[in-house]
């Protein structure tokens, strides 16, 4: 495990090797150490702040755009990059690979890139999902200020510019960075985060479909006295349909084990410095304009289900953040509502492959999380309460067994290929639209329709069957409560999907609050189901621990009994909830 940085940040920054460097040169320095150059005169360099006017964050699905034209030579380079993670011995094979060698124009360029990451000690640009790098490819120096999309997993706004030198020429950049992060630009000054030193081979793939250059990119990562290796292939679209960069994927996939990923060397290097595992997000909202056709709204659900898989995969590999395994489960929960929701427009025989798929992962991911919750949450809180039970640390070893086990199942399922061939078939099926071809002609039409008229039909039907499984509520037993739990949870998805539609108005913030907290109450009970699941038998495996075991049962049975009042309360004000896609809701 990578030791983590407990050295707090300073306004007066140090260099890369941890030693100090003066205010006005400390820029220069860590760049000529790198670079091979001599420092710059103290005040030769830019300035870092310059009065310019500033843009707002990217919205969804769009990068950055300056409010005035760039300074210099800056140049906008948008790119829609895919990272293939492959084992250093392998590289040569993946470049004879016979997609390369049918198509490729030429024997391509040899380069090596030598770069060094900047932010401020706060890591200002990291928060608002920017990276700012200068980069040296022989005797040129180009600085170069990367914008994270929003929903799609591949696209990134670039800006580049040509600078005299490793140090960074903030006047430059500024007109890329939002507004909210600029106090933060203006009251620290930037400083050398890592650099990475990469060999590139470069070559042109020209197929009918696009045209991609794919990097075979081996080298090194260096914060301070860490270091992280660097070996993957660089799929990035020149020209044509981006559904080249998954063909050509699933292509050198055939010859190899490979891992996709959208983790950009800028995110590993920050994750290095701080001694830190990969970060597992939540899923961004979903933006979609009321006008909008089904067709492009299933695009966009099912690209924030990718991009929320692609982000979830390095912290579940990882392992170290339990999250990780957390969010990659909820992406695959998300992405067989959203492929069940496509059923609705008619027959799609080719889903049925792809939800198999999602299927085998998160089964081989359940048990982990299971452990997680339980070693990590249950035990703990039980085991405070009730000091006076023997049995709690034979427990806590048991758990600690099964849950190792259970990681070590799940890490097979996502090192295997089956894993990647998923992943990046379902990339490229989402940019072909491949459903297009599975729906009968009769019913291709509705793809047209405008996707609210789809959405008020789905929503009232699936809230219509919640409300139906819930009659009765307070006789409902353990199984019925189940069976709601599972209809309200599809509910929930649903509606993250489909009511950005309606926009956002407050009967659906208020409706889907209500949502919420009735799919947690109700997750509640399920979570003990799961706890008594994962400890039968164990009791008897382990005498040690049987006490702990019974008092554990006792424990949540004597909580559920102080849950039903506040699950009863969850279910009477969502029943009673005014549902957003109403005509009345959609006049107020």
């Amino acid at each position: 495990m990578l030791k983590r940085d407990t050295t707090p940040a300073r306004k007066n920054s140090n260099g890369l090797d941890g030693s100090p460097v003066s205010q006005d040169n400390k820029r220069a320095e860590q760049s000529a150490a790198f670079s091979g150059q001599q420092p710059e005169e103290p005040g030769a360099g830019p300035t870092l702040v310059e009065e310019v006017a500033l843009h707002e964050a990217p919205s969804h699905g769009e990068t950055a755009t300056p409010e005035r034209p760039l300074p210099n030579d800056a140049v906008y380079a948008g790119e829609i990059e895919l990272k293939l993670l492959v084992d250093a011995d392998r590289m040569a094979h993946f470049n004879a690979a016979p997609i390369i060698a049918a198509n490729a124009r030429n024997k391509g360029a040899r380069k090596h890139l030598k770069s060094v990451y900047y932010d401020t000690p706060e890591q200002t640009l990291r928060r608002g999902s920017l990276s700012l790098r200068v980069r040296r490819n022989g005797a040129r120096f180009v600085q170069t200020v990367k914008a994270e999309a929003a929903d799609d997993p591949l696209r990134r706004g670039e800006w580049e510019a040509s600078v005299p030198s490793m140090v960074p020429d903030l006047a430059l950049a500024m007109p890329l960075i939002p507004a909210k992060l600029r106090d933060g630009l203006e009251s620290q000054p930037l400083e050398a985060v890592f650099t990475a030193d990469i060999h590139r081979h470069a070559r042109i793939i020209e197929l009918p479909s696009g045209t991609v250059e794919v990097a075979f990119d081996q080298g090194v990562l260096k914060a301070g006295d860490r270091s992280m290796p660097v070996s993957e292939i660089e799929l990035e679209l020149k020209s044509g349909s981006v559904s080249t960069i998954y063909e050509i994927a699933l292509r050198l996939a055939e010859h190899g084990t490979v891992r996709p990923s959208i983790r950009s060397k800028s995110e590993r290097g920050f994750d290095l410095a701080a001694g830190t595992p990969p970060s597992a997000k939540r899923p961004r909202k979903i933006r979609l304009d009321s006008s909008v056709a089904l067709d492009e709204a299933f695009a966009t659900i099912l690209r924030s289900c990718f991009h929320h898989l692609l982000q979830s995969l390095p912290a579940a590999e990882d392992g170290r953040n339990p999250e990780g395994v957390h969010q990659l489960r909820v992406s695959l929960r998300r992405l067989r509502s959203a492929l069940d929701l496509m059923r609705s427009v008619g027959s799609l025989s080719n889903l049925n492959p792809l939800r198999s798929e999602v299927k085998w992962l998160a089964q081989n991911l359940s048990a982990a999380r299971d452990w997680d919750v339980f070693q990590l949450q249950t035990l703990p809180v039980i085991a405070k309460a009730c000091p006076a039970v023997a049995g709690f640390d034979a427990l806590e070893e048991v758990a600690a067994g099964r849950r190792s086990e259970a990681y070590r199942r799940a890490r097979e399922a996502l090192d295997d290929r089956r894993c990647a061939n998923f992943a990046i078939g379902l990339g490229g099926w989402i940019e072909a639209r491949g459903w297009r071809n599975d729906v009968a002609s009769e019913d291709l039409g509705r793809l047209a329709e405008p996707a609210v008229n789809f959405a008020e039909r789905i929503l009232s039907e699936q809230h219509a069957k919640v409300l139906k499984r819930g009659r009765r509520f307070k006789s409902r037993d353990a199984e019925q409560l189940h069976r709601l739990r599972l209809a309200t949870k599809r509910l929930r998805y649903i509606s993250e999907f489909l009511l950005p539609l309606f926009e956002d108005r407050k009967s659906a913030r208020r409706f889907s609050r209500r949502l919420a907290a009735l799919q947690e109450e109700l997750g509640a009970f399920n979570d003990m189901a799961i706890t008594a699941s994962l400890l039968d038998g164990v009791g008897a495996e382990t005498p040690d621990s049987a006490t702990a075991v019974a008092a554990i049962a006792g424990w949540q049975a004597r909580a559920s009994v102080g849950i039903a009042p506040s699950l009863r309360d969850a279910w009477r004000d969502f029943a009673a909830a005014r549902v957003p896609w109403s005509r009345q809701a959609r006049q107020d």
